[in-house]
């Protein structure tokens, strides 16, 4: 079988993949070695052929090629390997032998295959050989329903295969979606075929939905590997307590003394319910399964009714079914019916309670889809069409009342029968189990035990209407009976217990310690459909198929650990207690209490339970399934039984099973723990045991030490490659002896065979074999030789892996477990130690998990690429790193509570007085060493494996030719790979890997040192204070017993002891210590040169100290210790071990500013409370967060341990849930500046503080809108009292207050406006209207004099009409109520003029005037510019103060972007630029100003636009609401005025060159040259230079005042409009010339034609709306604008549009007089219909610029107002 090389070859190709074949086990066999170009990466071997494949993806096949007879005669046996040309272009990387037909696999998961296909198994139709390399469709064929409606009939997917596996007549394929597929003939496809071959791959639909890993192929049978589903947890519903048709209750509750009875027997009167459960779901199983033989006869599809909603749905049939299956066929081994363990009955997402008992009775369900053909003994018993059960001729059930179900004693015979019956059977088929007594057998019966294969389930047996349906009832009757009727008891246990697990499945802690139990048990987490009820039957039947005589070993084990009668008093009570949530008002208050009396026992501790997190990691939670014949066993399952579907080998599922193996007639699954597994055909000692045949797996016998790392089974033979005590891996071999003499075929030189595997004794010379492989009677394994070390390396790496892993699964399995379940832990080590304990194991079960999925990583790569790019070590190095430092700190903790010494105990009593197994797993010389020291040093040998990370790291590193930028020479290494590119990458990630490994060995040693000096500090310390200070993550640094430290100013007879630990300096005193936490203490040296002391001065929040060292080295020592122990402590452990993984250290002195946590505990402000936050030296600095005590919090900026600056306080009230909220300024630990108060009482004041008093401009809402008395203030306040000017709105009363105050009450002058149009100006005093004032109703009558109280007139005075009568005398009376009057009656004169008539009233006299209004908000303003007075300061503080504001808000906002908008940030950029504001202004800067005022207005960040802000807030506060009265118009336009001459004086003590109100800008010398050069006319015109405040600030402020001004200018000119917009309605119904005519317009200036629509059209008699159209519509702007320079700016437009439009029609130049203009105006003012054009003339006419007054917008304006007056005034004829 020699192929030579070419001489030109170089030997280094050959270094990798050598192929070597032998037969059989003699030391005479000797290997032949296949030389192939290439190395070979795979083989594949058949019964009397072989595949390889070789680097490259080329394919080459060996041995008798029959199939190719058809080419070459010759070929048909070769000894050379023959290349398929058929696979040439095909990059092949898998390939597969059968027993003669072989597969490979392609790079893009396509299948070819080539050989004998008699049966199919080559998958094409038609051929019964296949000569070459053919490929085959593995397709997935859409159902057509699902399909697009545009799609084909049959729409198909190409499925990607990743492996492939040949049988004897079959093929099988792994899908990347890790769906398995087969075709072929026979059961071991796993889905129904008949007698025609099933030529097109098809999916084992048994298996869809679940994980599998791989699969393989016997002769006859198949297997899958599959990953475990992890438990989804779901939520829990209890069932419906009403009928879903007639809304009545389901259950009914009759208390009788003891008794609770809970009865079901609801009957809807509406009819019967037609349920959708698991009972259709069955029959979907069914459907999917016919043709096997348990499922024929099934009827799918027929509909299942009920009759009650708590009945369990019941399968109709129409023939006869066995009521046991106890009874099994004929020759075969007994198979007792299998139970229903604890977690696998229970369903975890169930909608009702009938659900609920369906899925209990499933193994009724399953033995519609049970494949296994049991010929059972035939039961009277039979079902009826009506789904009841005959027993005899009699309907059980049918009594006086009309229910379906039997009475309660009826059931009770029934089961006492059944359990005679199943007994008398077990005793006949098992002797074993006769001896135990008939109360045992039966309570053994009803108990179900989790992995007791030889639990009988009584639900099998039971009939369908029985107790099940009537669970609740047998619950109850279970829970109210167990104090007297214990038979009671143990018939109803069943039912009790099921009924639990509906509600809470039973964790693995309270059954047995099987790692079946818990989580593994229902892999997929008991998911609904047919694939849960899939699930719960294989569960099922895997139990089933277990024969007695495979589980004896397992009996003893079983019975200790029955459900005994007593036990059911506690779960009754846990019961009831389930009840009582579900029906609390229902229940007996008796059976409650009884039931609540619960007995304390010692429980044992719940071991952990490790999830697999890493996708990136192989999993090791994996099962094996099997199907196909098994004659020989070979399927698992404890008998000999053919099963055409798979089911789950139940006794491997907790195995960690990582890979399998079978032979033509035996089964091989290879663990995690290097263990192998063998079943089936022994005939030739394959199995590796002497157990024949073997129908369970069985451990193969393998010297102790031997870790076996893979497999390959042959015909009759066995090759496992393993770990020697060397690293270099040896072969075994169990099996059929092969002898091949010169004249002998191999059929006649087969001798003896093996008792147990034995060591092939050339294995060391075929160098490091990484893969074997088995067929036929032939072996081959794969080889490589050991280039630089670099092979050896990696197999050391794995075989370090392997050999820990099997280590620390002994020490889990042998010490930790049993250690977790001893009755006595907690009471040896108290509930602290306890918890640290749990802890620790769970932390070891981490890594000792990790360990186990590295190790099959490992192998896996060994197996494949052996190349480092998949060693996970260095891809999750962080993940490693991180579950080892918990885990040493974990041990490190646990060692310095004393929880070694604690735990001695506990292992005497657990493991005898010698503790042998400990010892045998340390593996300990010395036999005297004490216990504790080897209980750590057991728990220490995961972080001893860590060392050998950074060493098998380096060792490959190594390997690698050092390229120079890291060794600095260079190398005269010969590469084991060309060093470019990835090489040099590898190299540099395996030296990373390294130096992280070992940082962290280094680290773990020093905490061991640390953790070892406080054990034994803590021996030597005073008890008393050792339970107190004793932690378990503290550690000792240093201390000063030897009196190197002590303290400066103690007393002569003080004892000082200074003890440093970790996290905390200790001073400790004669019996008194107190802790000074190191995160909040600062140490600094205090010099020598003056004092010659060697001090240190040390800072805590609450004390400052000074320590005395004796000398200058000590005083060294003891700062570098608490730098460093500050630093640690301040660092948390993960960066920690992050930074020194890295190589940094920690650094010399910690930050002076930190954050960190702290209680106060002396008497002050801070007593009890806790601070949270920033520190610098001492004292809370920066950002933090104080709680107290009684609830109050404050949040937010600290200075120098006060608050300051922005924080938010809450501070609770004697009101329950209610607390005062404050948020805003602080200074100096007081409220300070701008906030927002909330109280409690629903008060909430928003304005400035000043030492936590109201001081200041602010806005404080009292109640709500519905609430009993809701107001509102805004204004200044002093001392936490209203004082100023302020305005009130009573929203109750419907009354507003505009005026002084004093000490909360209005005193002063003020104004009040009422909802019903009162208005009163005048003097106030203590809070009432007194002395003089004017009050005004809505009709104009006013009064003049004195007042008394509110409303209340009292004095001389005069009372004026509104026709201008008047009384003048004494008044008394409240106004609207009835006046007294006495005085004099005048009545104007006829003949008087009107003027004389009026008595002119001016309104605003008695009012505050505008410039003492809001003083206090613009005191602010200059406040913050730094100005003490209006007017004084400095510039340049201003600016300062403007640029710190306008930062220190960005900040705060940065923290929360959603405050603001994009563009508001670009404004805030812009402002960051100080503009020039010194030196001349000219008109570029005067614009440069402008523009910088509209950006500062628009931002509340900047004082000017804060100052904008509250002004707007206090004018809308005046004159919004009740505050829309007319009488208050000129006092609005006044204040406007007002605020411009104000915010003018700051604007012009920011910029101090601005002229003066009215001044003019000086121009340049160029401008200057330029107007002497133009027209004198033009230079008249020159506005825009005279500077002024309405010009530079109206434009800012009048948008945002706009609303409530215009609606008073409306209010005031309501009469006027009403008759100006009669007129314009009437004056507007006429056509355009007719208008013209009317208004004088003269005949030249009409058009005579006009533009509609970009066409022109004549001007008739009927064009209405077309005339100077352009200009009407400008005209109509005016109300879409603010300022009066903007208005003014549109009646110039329309000026203008009508000059061009008469310019067109004259065509020729001419000049206006105002005859011939102002009909035209009239006409356009007309058209425009402007509806408050008299409110737009007077607020232009009373905020205009005076210097416009008199120009040409002056005129302009004077046009349009005397156009709004002839309007009026129009004589319409």
């Amino acid at each position: 079988m020699e192929n030579q090389k070419s001489s030109g070859e170089e030997e280094s190709s050959m270094e990798r993949g050598l192929l070597h074949t032998w037969k059989g086990y003699s030391c005479s066999v000797t290997p032949e070695k296949v030389l192939l170009s290439r190395p070979v990466l795979q083989a594949a071997l058949g019964n009397r052929h072989g595949v390889l494949l070789v680097e490259g993806g080329q394919v080459y096949s060996f041995g008798e090629l029959s199939w190719k007879q058809t080419q070459a005669p010759s070929s048909v046996v070769t000894s050379e390997p023959v290349l398929e040309a058929g696979l040439s272009g095909q990059r092949v990387v898998a390939v597969a032998a059968g027993g003669f037909h072989s597969g490979a696999l392609t790079e893009d998961g396509g299948v070819h295959m080539w050989g004998d296909n008699a049966h199919g198994q080559c998958g094409l139709s038609g051929l019964a050989t296949v000569p070459n390399p053919t490929p085959v469709g593995v397709v997935n064929q859409l159902d057509p329903a699902s399909a697009l409606p545009s799609a084909c009939a049959s729409p198909q997917v190409v499925v990607t295969v990743v492996e492939l596996a040949c049988g004897e007549q079959h093929t099988m394929a792994l899908s990347a979606r890790h769906e398995v597929w087969a075709w072929g003939s026979g059961p071991q496809l796993g889905y129904p075929v008949g007698t025609v071959p099933a030529w097109r791959p098809q999916r084992v639909e048994r298996l869809a939905g679940r994980h599998v890993l791989q699969v393989a192929c016997g002769a006859f049978h198949s297997m899958a590997l599959v990953r475990c589903a992890a438990p989804t947890p779901e939520p829990r519903r209890p069932p419906p307590d009403k009928c879903g048709q007639c809304n009545q209750l389901l259950y009914t509750m009759t208390d009788k003394e003891d008794h609770v009875i809970i009865s079901d027997s609801h009957h809807c009167p509406l009819g019967v319910e037609v349920g959708v459960g698991l009972g259709e779901v069955a029959g979907e199983v069914r459907r999917s399964s016919e043709g096997s033989p348990g499922g024929k006869g099934g009827s799918p599809g027929q509909q299942k009714v009920k009759s009650s909603p708590s009945e369990p749905l019941l399968s109709t049939h129409s023939h006869p079914r066995p009521l046991s299956s106890f009874s099994t066929a004929p020759g075969s081994s007994p198979a007792p019916a299998a139970s229903l363990s604890q977690d696998q009955a229970a369903p975890s997402s169930l909608d009702s309670a009938e659900e609920a008992c369906k899925e209990l009775e499933e193994p009724e369900a399953s033995e519609h889809t049970d494949t296994e053909p049991t010929s059972v003994d035939q039961d009277p018993s039979t079902i009826q069409e009506d789904g009841s059960r005959t027993q005899g001729g009699a309907v059980l059930g049918t009594g006086a009342k009309n229910s379906p179900y039997p009475d309660e004693q009826a059931v009770k015979d029934y089961l006492k029968r059944l359990s005679d019956h199943t007994l008398s059977e077990q005793t006949a088929k098992s002797p074993q189990l006769a001896q135990h007594s008939q109360t045992d057998a039966i309570a053994d019966v009803f108990t179900p035990d989790p992995d007791d294969e030889t639990t009988t389930s009584i639900m099998t047996a039971m009939p369908a209407g029985g107790p099940v349906g009537s669970a609740l009832n047998s619950l109850v009757a279970s829970c109210a009976s167990v104090v007297g009727e214990r038979v009671a008891s143990t018939c109803e246990a069943l039912s009790l217990r099921k009924v639990m697990n509906y509600y809470y499945p039973v964790s693995s802690s309270s059954s047995s310690s099987s790692p079946a139990s818990g989580p593994r048990a229902l892999p997929e987490g008991g998911r609904e459909g047919p694939v849960g009820l899939a699930r719960l039957e294989e569960s099922l039947q895997g139990k089933k198929s277990s024969s007695l005589g495979d589980i004896r070993e397992e009996e003893a084990e079983g019975l200790s650990r029955r459900l005994s009668l007593p036990g059911l008093l506690s779960q009754g009570r846990y019961a009831v207690q389930l009840l009582s949530t579900a029906y609390g008002g229902m229940l007996s208050p008796r059976l409650l209490r009884r039931c609540s009396r619960s007995r304390v026992k010692a429980a044992p501790l719940t071991p952990p339970v490790v999830t697999e997190g890493n996708s990136l990691l192989p999993s090791l939670q994996t099962e094996v399934w099997s199907w196909g014949r098994g004659q020989e066993g070979q399927l698992g399952y404890g008998d000999f039984q053919t099963r055409s579907q798979p089911l789950c080998i139940k006794s491997l599922s907790s195995k960690e099973v990582v890979r399998i193996a079978a032979g033509a007639h035996h089964s091989l699954a290879l663990t995690a723990q290097s263990q192998v597994f063998s079943w089936g055909s022994n005939s030739s000692g394959q199995l590796g045991h002497m157990e024949s045949p073997s129908t369970i797996p069985r451990l193969a016998k393998l010297s102790e030490g031997i870790r076996v790392w893979d497999v390959a089974a042959g015909q009759q033979h066995t090759l496992l490659l393993a770990d020697g005590d060397c690293f270099q891996p040896i072969l075994y071999y169990s099996g059929q002896q092969v002898r091949e003499g010169p004249g002998q075929t191999s059929k006649e030189g087969s001798g003896g065979y093996t008792q147990q595997p034995v060591l092939l004794p050339f294995c060391m010379n075929l160098g490091y074999v990484s893969s074997v492989f088995a067929g036929g009677q032939m072996c081959a394994a794969v080889a490589d030789k050991n280039v630089m070390g670099f092979i050896a390396s990696l197999h050391e790496l794995a075989a370090a892996e392997r050999r820990c892993y099997c280590k620390l699964t002994s020490v889990k399995i042998q010490v930790l477990q049993p250690l977790l379940k001893a009755e006595n832990l907690c009471s040896s080590l108290g509930p602290t130690s306890t918890g640290l304990l749990q802890t620790l194991i769970g932390r070891f079960h981490r890594v000792c998990q990790l360990t186990g999925q590295n190790s099959a990583s490992l192998t896996s790569l060994l197996r494949r690429s052996r190349d480092i790019k998949g060693l996970v070590i260095l891809e999750n190095a962080q993940v490693f790193m991180d579950a080892y430092t918990e885990y040493a700190t974990a041990v490190g903790n646990f060692l310095v509570i004393g929880g070694f010494q604690a735990l001695a105990k506990p292992c005497q009593d657990l493991f005898g007085k010698g503790c042998e197994v400990v010892q045998r797993l340390v593996e300990s010389a010395d036999e005297s060493a004490p216990l504790p020291d080897l209980l750590l040093s057991l728990l220490h040998l995961p972080i001893k494996h860590l060392q050998e990370y950074g060493r098998l790291l380096l060792k490959l590193a190594t390997c690698y030719e050092v390229p120079s930028e890291f060794s600095g020479e260079s190398s005269t290494h010969i590469p084991c790979k060309s060093m470019h590119g990835e090489s040099s990458a590898d190299y540099q990630k395996l030296q990373e890997g390294c130096s992280k490994f070992e940082s962290l060995v280094l680290h773990l040693k020093r905490k061991r040192k640390e953790a070892d000096y406080t054990l034994h500090f803590w021996k030597s310390f005073p008890g008393k204070m050792t339970d107190s200070l004793r932690k378990a993550s503290r550690r000792l640094v240093c201390e000063s017993s030897n009196k190197a430290l002590t303290l400066q100013n103690a007393g002569r007879f003080s004892v000082n002891w200074f003890i440093l630990f970790n996290d905390a300096l200790v001073h400790a005193q004669f019996s008194t210590h107190h802790v000074f936490p190191l995160t909040t203490l600062w140490v600094e040296p205090i010099s020598e040169e003056n004092t010659g002391l060697f001090g240190l001065k040390v800072i805590t929040p609450e004390e400052t100290f000074t320590l005395l060292a004796s000398s200058s080295m000590e005083k060294a020592k003891w700062l570098r210790s608490i730098h460093q122990a500050v630093e640690q402590a301040l660092s948390s452990v993960g960066s920690e071990v992050a930074s020194l993984a890295a190589g940094g250290g920690p650094r010399a002195d910690p930050p002076i500013s930190r954050t960190a946590s702290y209680k106060f505990y002396k008497d002050g402000r801070l007593k009890d409370a806790t601070y949270k936050g920033r520190w610098v030296a001492g004292k809370p600095h920066g950002r933090g967060m104080v709680k107290w005590p009684d609830g109050r919090v404050y949040t937010g900026t600290f200075k120098n341990g006060l608050e300051d600056g922005f924080g938010e306080y809450i501070a609770p009230t004697k009101s329950p849930n209610k607390s005062d909220h404050y948020q805003g300024n602080w200074k100096e630990g007081k409220m300070h500046g701008f906030g927002t108060y909330r109280y409690a009482t629903g008060e909430v004041y928003e304005g400035c503080f000043q030492d936590n008093m109201r001081h200041g401009h602010g806005m404080l809402r009292s109640g709500k809108l519905n609430s009993s008395s809701p107001s509102v203030f805004i204004g200044q306040w002093v001392n936490d009292r209203k004082c100023g000017y302020g305005v009130f709105d009573d929203i109750t009363r419907g009354e507003k207050y505009m005026g002084t105050w004093q000490d909360d009450q209005r005193q002063g002058h003020g104004v009040i406006v009422t909802q019903f149009g009162l208005y009163y100006e005048g003097a106030f005093s203590n809070n009432k209207m007194m002395g003089t004032g004017v009050l005004l109703s809505e009709d104009d009558t006013t009064f003049e004099g004195e007042f008394s109280e509110d409303w209340t007139l009292s004095g001389k005075g005069i009372l004026t009409m509104p026709n201008g009568d008047y009384i003048e005398g004494s008044f008394s009376g409240v106004w609207g109520t009835g006046l007294k009057i006495s005085g004099s009656y005048y009545k104007p004169n006829l003949y008087d003029s009107d003027k004389d008539k009026s008595r002119t009233l001016k309104l605003g006299g008695l009012a505050v005037s505008s410039e003492e209004k809001w003083l206090a908000v613009f005191e602010e303003c200059w406040r913050r510019l730094g100005s003490d007075s209006a007017g004084q300061g400095e510039t340049s503080r201003a600016w300062d103060n403007i640029a710190i504001a306008l930062t220190t808000n960005r900040q705060r906002h940065r923290d929360s972007p959603e405050l603001l908008s994009r563009s508001h940030h670009k404004t805030l950029e812009s402002l960051e630029i100080i503009p020039q504001h010194e030196g001349p202004v000219t008109m570029e800067k005067y614009d440069t100003i402008r523009h910088y005022l509209i950006k500062a207005c628009d931002t509340p960040l900047h004082p000017l636009g804060r100052l904008l802000e509250m002004l707007v807030a206090v004018y809308r506060m005046t004159y919004v609401g009740v505050g829309a009265n007319r009488r208050l118009l000129p006092q609005a336009v006044n204040e406007i005025k007002s605020y411009l001459s104000r915010i003018f004086q700051i604007v012009r003590f920011l910029f101090p060159d601005l002229p003066e109100e009215g001044g003019l800008i000086p121009e340049t010398a160029d401008a200057q040259q330029e107007r002497d050069s133009i027209s004198s006319d033009a230079q008249l015109d020159a506005p825009r230079r005279v500077v002024s405040s309405s010009a530079l600030l109206l434009p800012v402020l009048l948008p945002r005042l706009y609303p409530p001004l215009f609606t008073l200018y409306a209010l005031d000119k309501e009469k006027e409009e009403d008759v100006y917009w009669e007129c314009v309605l009437r004056l507007n119904k006429q056509p355009d010339l007719a208008l013209l005519a009317f208004l004088g317009v003269q005949q030249k200036f009409w058009p005579v034609s006009v533009t509609v629509q970009g066409e022109k059209q004549q001007v008739v008699i009927s064009t209405k709306d077309a005339c100077f159209a352009t200009a009407v519509e400008t005209l109509q702007q005016i109300s879409t604008t603010f300022t009066p320079s903007d208005k003014l700016q549109v009646i110039q437009l329309t000026f203008e549009e009508i000059t061009q439009e008469v310019l067109a029609l004259l065509k020729e130049d001419f000049l206006w007089s105002m005859d011939d203009l102002f009909p035209v105006f009239l006409y356009v003012v007309l058209r425009a219909r402007i509806r408050n054009l008299g409110s737009e003339v007077n607020l232009i006419e009373d905020l205009m610029d005076p210097c416009v007054q008199h120009g040409e917008h002056g005129i302009m304006f004077t046009t349009l107002k005397a156009s709004y007056y002839q309007i009026q005034h129009e004589k319409i004829t």
